[in-house]
């Protein structure tokens, strides 16, 4: 397993060299000038050459990637074009922790609710719960953020007035009781961006567990415990629960792997800041620093996941061996 951890760190550097140059590519060759971006409505020749050399823009595409991947290595990736006066890390970082907080407590609703409704519908095989279970987890997985949303944020903020219309207010509130007796609660500006990034991911995760679930109550080590006179109950939760959550551990690293990303129409709707609407906003500005440095953030993180997914993995089931080719 060490070897197979030092192949995959190495390879780290080179997969991100070819992401953030691709980027790099793209966003200078791409429509749009970034330099007449930062210039507003300046033209004058001299005034964008003079913003060329400070934003290290002049020069060949080599040079200008290579000045950015050298300040980008420090942790400097710039200065917005568009905000100006704020560094990149300054805005990003800070909506990358709001789109983390949102998207951490949906992953944990997600499968904290789709796991058991999985193992419900294999249990209850060939009877009216397992269709009725599937089929409406997919029927409510198959409406589109653009069409639940609104009803729902019409119904419970605008007309029964149970959570706010939109905005973040952090992952916590303080519910006094007589002015005196401060209660931390949930803030109810989490209740409607976590129903709607929630309900969609109830039905894969379900699927998942019930297909594995059934697979495994096939094996012979199943027939084995059920031969020995053990009850269904047991049988279910000694040895057909373990082995069904093993690709669930593989489900939960991929969908940690993207808590960075955010939700853009979520976000864009609810006015909540995270890094899903400002990425989008910034591709339409062309603040090309933002993407670059939102883009190759990303695919760190997205690395760096897959890899602990795949530690965890081999980890939880000895038979998985890392590195070990057509041996394992």
């Amino acid at each position: 397993m060490t070897g197979y951890v030092i192949r995959r760190l190495a390879i780290l550097p080179l997969t991100l060299f070819v992401v953030s140059f691709l980027t790099f590519t793209v966003a200078r060759f791409g429509p749009g000038d970034p330099v007449t971006v930062a210039a507003g409505q300046v033209r004058d020749p001299e005034v964008l050459q003079r913003i060329r050399e400070e934003r290290g823009l002049d020069g060949s595409i080599v040079q200008q990637y290579q000045r950015w991947m050298g300040r980008a290595l420090q942790g400097d990736f710039g200065e917005s074009f568009i905000q100006r006066g704020f560094s990149v890390r300054e805005l990003v970082v800070p909506k990358m922790l709001v789109s983390a907080q949102l998207n951490i407590l949906a992953i944990f609703f997600v499968f904290a609710i789709g796991v058991p409704l999985g193992l419900l519908a294999a249990w209850f095989q060939g009877r009216w719960l397992d269709p009725f279970i599937i089929s409406t987890l997919l029927f409510l997985s198959a409406i589109p953020v653009l069409v639940i949303l609104p009803p729902i944020q019409w119904l419970l903020a605008v007309q029964f007035h149970i959570v706010p219309v939109g905005g973040w207010d952090g992952l916590i509130s303080i519910y006094w009781i007589a002015g005196v007796i401060a209660i931390p609660i949930p803030d109810p500006h989490l209740y409607l961006p976590l129903l709607v990034m929630t309900v969609p991911g109830f039905s894969g995760v379900a699927r998942l567990v019930r297909i594995t679930a059934l697979q495994v109550s096939r094996e012979d080590y199943v027939r084995t415990a059920r031969a020995k006179g053990l009850e269904e109950s047991t049988v279910a939760l000694r040895h057909v629960l373990p082995n069904a959550m093993l690709p669930v551990v593989t489900a939960i690293g991929l969908s940690l792997a993207g808590i960075v990303e955010g939700a853009y129409f979520t976000e864009t709707l609810l006015g909540i800041p995270g890094i899903g609407a400002f990425t989008f906003e910034s591709v339409r500005s062309r603040d090309y620093d933002v993407i670059l440095a939102t883009t190759l953030i990303v695919a760190f993180f997205f690395i760096v996941m897959n890899l602990l997914t795949d530690l965890a993995y081999a980890r939880i089931d000895p038979r998985v061996r890392l590195g070990a080719g057509n041996r394992t």
